[in-house]
């Protein structure tokens, strides 16, 4: 008897890597923009307190605000995502993104319009973190829903590639854009053009992105696995109330598993850029290292953050998402008992740029390794009908518990620990011991099937059940 052959992906290899991709790349280029913004601009143009800590703090406060909008975006795109189809929601996500972030490069500055300049600035940022709640896990579930069996993870770390694509990116115009314009004292510091108006090329570059973005995206047609349940009449009316009262073990652990890649990244990206360029003045503690050098090492590290990510997929789907991530988490706490040694600031100035690049370059390793699995992990922890939704929610409650808190977090204990890092690697370590703890408890996913038939009104799917 002849078997029927497997039915044709709804998409191409092409047209999947390519849309994940280049949509993440986009979105991740627009938030690193701010990120970087929120540490060399803001805090003089739009919180010129008259205290670099506190303009710091407060301009990272703004930074975190999107986080706690991502979740608020995680449901209401994951609302239409799951009920809708993952296409539409990616374009509208997309959309979103791209005007808030083109908008704040027309913002005016708190001596042109004073506090209204701030609040603005505060309202176009949650804007964006509405749009990333909903973005990631779009993306990763058109890779992983349109992946061939036992390739999954290497799929799904397509669309974790955009982050060390679009902090490349950005960073690399960033520094570009301040090399071209004219520098009245050291070259290697932000200029007064660039201060000026210079920073907000980079915001206004993003509409340029967007469209290629679109265009790539209009072209995607809806996973087989959501278009079985939408066939079956099994598209829930309320796909968030189902998540939380049948999927909600798998949204608890979902958010922790993240937690340790949150806390790394930002750490290695907005606290280290703070760290390492402060101390240009005695009342500021830091490595005194100047921008450009600091975000040149950033971006050598982030390739290996790149490099890492893709790795991390083959590995993932040979030795299962679970076992990796309990390594490279154990790694991670580890790692975060280096800080004091590794940013240590010494009286052998190279010494000191060798030792941050090598700090660098091990934190970017691990948040590779332990952020690629991230995009098929987690949709594997739900069904097709919560798919959206869930890994939203977890993923970005997740920002809130790591990624939201860490810049502020780690510059409070910085100042804390009279400014030494060692205080902040140890927050890192203690998020590690959590994210440890909720992997214990959860159970592999690599043999989890996408499309499997929709479970019966109120089962509940085991969390990582083979």
């Amino acid at each position: 008897m002849s078997v029927a052959p497997a039915p044709a992906p709804a998409n191409s290899r092409s047209r999947v890597v390519t849309a994940s991709l280049v949509g993440t790349t986009i979105e991740f280029y627009d938030f690193y923009v701010y990120a970087t913004a929120a540490v060399l601009v803001f805090p003089r143009l739009f919180f010129p307190t008259g205290n670099e800590t506190t303009a710091l703090l407060a301009s990272f406060a703004v930074f975190g605000a999107a986080m706690v909008a991502r979740p608020v975006g995680a449901v209401v795109f994951g609302h239409l995502g799951d009920r809708r189809g993952r296409k539409a929601t990616l374009v509208g996500s997309l959309l979103v993104m791209g005007v808030a972030t083109f908008l704040i490069g027309v913002l005016p500055t708190y001596d042109q319009v004073g506090l209204l300049a701030p609040a603005l600035l505060l309202v176009l940022r949650l804007a964006q973190g509405f749009a990333l709640g909903g973005e990631w896990s779009g993306a990763a579930l058109v890779a992983t829903e349109n992946a061939p069996r036992g390739k999954r993870a290497w799929y799904g770390t397509f669309p974790q590639l955009g982050a060390p694509l679009g902090f490349i990116i950005a960073n690399g115009l960033f520094l570009s854009i301040n090399a071209a314009l004219p520098h009245a004292q050291d070259p290697l510091l932000p200029s007064e053009a660039f201060l000026s108006w210079g920073w907000r090329i980079p915001f206004l570059f993003s509409a340029v992105m967007v469209v290629v973005g679109l265009w790539v995206r209009l072209r995607l047609v809806e996973s087989t696995a959501f278009t079985k349940v939408e066939e079956a009449g099994a598209i829930r009316r309320l796909p968030l109330g189902d998540a939380v009262r049948n999927h909600g073990r798998a949204l608890v652990l979902g958010t922790f598993i993240m937690l340790a890649t949150y806390v790394l990244f930002y750490l290695m990206t907005s606290f280290t850029l703070s760290y390492a360029t402060a101390g240009q003045d005695a009342a500021t503690p830091g490595l005194g290292i100047p921008y450009t050098h600091v975000v040149l090492m950033q971006i050598v590290g982030v390739v290996f953050f790149g490099l890492f990510t893709l790795l991390s997929g083959p590995v993932a789907d040979t030795v299962g998402r679970r076992r990796l991530l309990l390594v490279v988490t154990a790694l991670i706490a580890v790692f975060g008992l280096t800080f004091a040694l590794l940013l240590a600031d010494r009286p052998d100035r190279a010494f000191t740029g060798a030792l941050v690049q090598a700090f660098l370059v091990l934190g970017f390793t691990l948040m590779g390794a332990t952020f690629g699995p991230m995009g098929a992990l987690l949709p594997e922890l739900f069904p097709t009908h919560v798919r959206y939704t869930g890994s939203a929610i977890a993923y970005n409650v997740s920002s809130i518990l790591g990624a939201a808190l860490a810049p502020i977090v780690a510059v409070a204990l910085w100042a804390r620990a009279g400014g030494s890092p060692w205080l902040v690697g140890v927050y890192l370590s203690a998020a590690a011991v959590v994210t440890l703890v909720a992997l214990t408890l959860s159970r592999e996913t690599r043999d989890v099937e996408m499309d499997d038939a929709v479970p019966a009104e109120g089962e509940r799917a085991a969390v990582g059940a083979r």
